[in-house]
């Protein structure tokens, strides 16, 4: 058995995928069987709890779909650009939006749609 197996991984601006869980001090472990999800972590988008539960409803669907899969960069990969585009179509949607006050604005996911009040005549 490889003790040091080598961290498998999907990163998109706002979903990370790791095939690893987190011991006791937060540190990734790499694991062949657990999967962890961070979505968002640079707080660039404004969440609800709906919202966020639909993202890991959608992470297990897909998941579930690679079930049997050989867990590979490329699956994760996989998974995560669907996971990208998943929180993409939330956001037009208008179930989440962006974080103005974030560290950094960074309009990856098109710009913010902008509700314009019509002027009376």
């Amino acid at each position: 058995m490889d003790e040091n197996p080598t961290l498998l991984k999907s990163t998109t601006r706002h979903i990370r995928i790791f095939a690893a869980e987190l011991d006791q001090d937060g540190d990734l472990v790499p694991s062949n069987q657990v999967l962890t999800l961070d979505v968002d972590p640079d707080n660039e988008l404004n969440w609800n709890e709906d919202a966020l539960q639909k993202v890991y409803r959608k992470f297990d669907e897909l998941v579930e779909a690679y079930s049997g899969a050989d867990l590979t960069n490329y699956n994760l990969r996989r998974i995560g650009s669907e996971l990208e585009h998943f929180v993409r179509s939330l956001l037009q949607k208008g179930e989440i939006s962006y974080n103005l006050s974030a560290r950094v604005t960074n309009y990856s996911l098109g710009l913010p749609q902008v509700a314009f009040e019509d002027k009376p005549s």
